[in-house]
């Protein structure tokens, strides 16, 4: 088994695929006007809009109300990420802080609230974990 994707649903799909694509630099791809995805070396981050739910079922997912999933992207360097994401106007929730396993880690919300976290491996055992 591999893990390929996540997907976020949203109200607005051009608005959050803009800000992504200005934070990560990478240009999405558009399936549709409701779908589109970015695409990493090592994972996709589809950004679908709520009128796809229901091709899942009902309400079986609600735009804005994520407040258990972190997207985490590994970045050369998280305190000059930190410097060019300042203009963009990001609400920050962390600034750029090493964490006790290892990682230096910058948080930060998307247009819909959810948090990301872009950081680097500072540490022996974090790069290691990291180039598994």
């Amino acid at each position: 088994m591999n893990f390929v994707s996540i997907r976020v649903i949203t109200d607005d799909v051009a608005r959050l695929v803009e800000f992504y694509e200005q934070v990560t630099g990478v240009t999405a791809t558009w399936s549709t006007p409701d779908f589109a995805e970015l695409v990493t070396r090592s994972c996709t981050l589809a950004i679908a809009g709520s009128r796809t739910v229901a091709l899942f079922g009902a309400d079986s997912a609600r735009p804005a109300a994520n407040h258990t999933v972190i997207t985490e992207f590994r970045v050369a360097d998280v305190d000059e990420e930190y410097q060019r994401l300042l203009p963009l106007g990001c609400e920050f929730v962390q600034k750029p802080t090493t964490m006790p396993w290892g990682n230096r880690s910058l948080l930060f919300r998307d247009p819909d609230g959810n948090l990301i976290n872009f950081f680097t491996p500072v540490t022996a055992e974090a790069v290691q974990r990291q180039d598994r």
